[in-house]
């Protein structure tokens, strides 16, 4: 019976090795380690999936903001989502992502940004930021950059770029 929990400090390790595994690599490891070093972290929005005591699964979602001609709109950025790759496939991602959708729902967020593959986030309501005036500041895709709606009119004057904090220019995604 999969568990999905706010992370704990006892957890770090753990949540590093998922990533390692998922992406083979360790920018997204080191970027989850950054990110929680700065204001924009949120320890009930760091979300892992454990099984029989052992976490195989991680999703962050943090704060960022886009730069609108009124001035700053806050939003969440969901990144990264790593599942360990003998538990993809399996319904962890999806269950990490439906319960982080409705935690952040829950506090009051307005949207989620996630850049990422249409195919799968689509399945959650992620449509591509464009369509609502929304850019990303990186050259990427315009498919895969998306934006969530938590609430009803969340993106109605939200036009502009998103920004992300420095924690990302220096990650090497």
């Amino acid at each position: 019976a999969m568990q999905i929990r706010p992370e704990q400090s006892d957890d770090y390790e753990a949540i590093a090795g998922v990533h390692r595994l998922a992406f083979g690599r360790e920018a997204e490891a080191n970027l989850v380690e950054r990110l929680r070093e700065t204001p924009e972290f949120h320890p009930g929005l760091s979300l892992v999936a454990v099984d029989a005591g052992r976490i195989i699964g991680h999703v962050l979602f943090h704060l960022i903001a886009i730069e609108t001609e009124q001035g700053w709109a806050a939003a969440l950025a969901l990144a990264p989502l790593a599942v360990i790759p003998e538990r993809q496939y399996q319904g962890v991602g999806t269950a990490l992502l439906e319960s982080g959708i409705l935690t952040c729902h829950k506090l009051g967020h307005r949207m989620i940004i996630v850049l990422g593959n249409p195919e799968y986030y689509s399945h959650f309501g992620f449509q591509p930021a464009s369509r609502f005036g929304i850019s990303c500041p990186y050259p990427v895709p315009d498919a895969a950059f998306m934006v969530l709606s938590l609430r009803p009119g969340a993106l109605a004057n939200v036009q502009g770029v998103v920004v992300y904090p420095a924690a990302f220019q220096s990650a090497n995604l």
